[in-house]
């Protein structure tokens, strides 16, 4: 299962940038900026049934920003979601469970990151 944690020491090794937590009332949630403020990622748990899921539980989840397109073809998968609290053309949300493909988060990190850089 890809953690906090990882996800945290990633985005320092390669982007140079810690987590911030902004939120008083939301402690847990996590936003990932770049080096210029904008965010590329924001962590946070949320319950199943705001994500419109069945269930009572908190799930993590990891909103990025990522080509429409692009986010259209991973929201037919499991484990992709329209995003929470953010722009569902240009904003995906990924449950981090065991089930999550490191590799692939790592790369919509990347993809994330750089969209920001350019837009």
């Amino acid at each position: 299962m890809t953690t906090r944690t990882a996800i945290f020491k990633y985005i320092e090794d390669n982007f140079g940038v810690t987590p911030e937590f902004p939120f008083k009332k939301y402690p847990r949630y996590t936003a990932l900026k770049n080096r210029h403020g904008k965010w590329f990622g924001l962590v946070m748990n949320v319950p199943a049934q705001k994500l419109g899921l069945s269930g009572t539980t908190d799930l993590e989840i990891l909103d990025i920003k990522v080509d429409p397109e692009f986010g259209e073809l991973l929201r037919s998968k499991s484990g992709f979601l329209p995003a929470y609290h953010m722009n569902k053309e240009h904003w995906l949300s990924m449950v981090l469970d065991k089930a999550t493909d490191e590799a692939l988060l790592f790369q919509l990190l990347d993809d994330s990151y750089n969209l920001v850089i350019n837009n």
